[in-house]
């Protein structure tokens, strides 16, 4: 895995004391802090992911398409459904689906019930690349094996709590 730039100090805790330095501590420096963390970490396990399913041809995006159409009733799902389960925007999940097809991953085919769309199917060469991929990932505990049982739950819950505070889905 790559790994990042290490700094002799926390420059996200120092942040945060700038922050209350300049803006005071009614500024949200915590708030700030979560945020800046929250986001770095993505950056971190992105690039990490990004790295383990490189390894079988897939970006983490790609992957997850793969994965939610196996998880699909017969593998297949319209490309509507596939941006909706993806949270991303349509144009993203085309492309997603559009690489994967070149690759030999998907195959796109009319959709029976919509003349005009299209369903995206896994293909054996895309399962294969999916379940590889996952078995690295797993072994790899997601890049989060420095957590406990317990605080994968209390992590979950939290950042669960600000999905919902988003109003992400219907709680």
């Amino acid at each position: 895995m790559p790994k990042p730039i290490r700094l002799p100090f926390d420059p996200i805790t120092r942040a945060a004391q700038l922050w209350t330095r300049r803006w005071g501590r009614t500024s949200q420096p915590l708030a700030m802090a979560s945020a800046t963390s929250i986001m770095r970490v993505q950056q971190l396990l992105i690039t990490d992911y990004d790295a383990l399913v490189g390894r079988h041809g897939l970006t983490f995006a790609r992957y997850e398409a793969l994965v939610l159409l196996a998880f699909s009733r017969d593998g297949r799902l319209g490309m509507s459904k596939i941006g909706q389960r993806l949270m991303v925007h349509p144009t993203s999940a085309t492309n997603i689906i559009q690489r994967l097809d070149a690759q030999g991953f998907v195959e796109r085919v009319p959709n029976p019930d919509d003349g005009r769309g299209t369903l995206a199917v896994i293909t054996p060469a895309g399962r294969a690349a999916m379940e590889a991929a996952t078995a690295d990932l797993v072994q790899h505990k997601f890049g989060l094996g420095m957590l406990t049982a317990a605080e994968h739950e209390q992590l979950f819950d939290l950042l669960r709590k600000v999905r919902v505070g988003a109003a992400d889905f219907d709680a």
